[in-house]
């Protein structure tokens, strides 16, 4: 009886794991040429659950030219559905200052029944968020 329960807890901890495997890793879309206007937004979604995200833009003839905005905090994910939450007291200081407490984002990848040639780059896109600029953003996996 004690193995078969050791048995069925650790396929259950590998299914767990597997799943959070293939959404965690680092995520980046850059916009823009780097001469005129440039922007590049970079987020890593870390195995423990946790998240970093990097917003840099440098626009030509903008006021600051360049900005670098800053956010962390942890993510869950379900049904491919990542959704985000930020720690006042943990998450925020003077240079993490994004709030990602109500955004959500949707995983997309190739579907493993797909037997087609088609690409399907893997990627993630924001589809709730009080970040204005985060609504409908792309993040393609590196």
């Amino acid at each position: 009886m004690k193995s078969l329960l050791t048995t069925l807890l650790v396929l259950f901890s590998l299914t767990t794991f597997a799943q959070s495997n293939g959404l965690a890793g680092d995520y980046n879309r850059t916009l823009g040429t780097a001469g005129d206007h440039f922007i590049e937004y970079k987020l890593t979604l870390h195995q423990d659950g946790t998240f970093v995200f990097h917003s840099y833009s440098k626009i030509k003839n903008g006021f600051p030219p360049e900005v670098n905005k800053y956010g962390k905090g942890k993510w869950t994910a379900k049904d491919n559905v990542i959704t985000f939450s930020s720690n006042k007291q943990e998450d925020f200081d003077e240079k993490y200052t994004l709030d990602f407490n109500t955004s959500k984002a949707r995983f997309i990848t190739k579907n493993p029944r797909d037997k087609s040639d088609r690409i399907i780059q893997t990627k993630i896109t924001f589809v709730e968020s009080e970040i204005p600029w985060m609504q409908r953003l792309d993040m393609f996996k590196i």
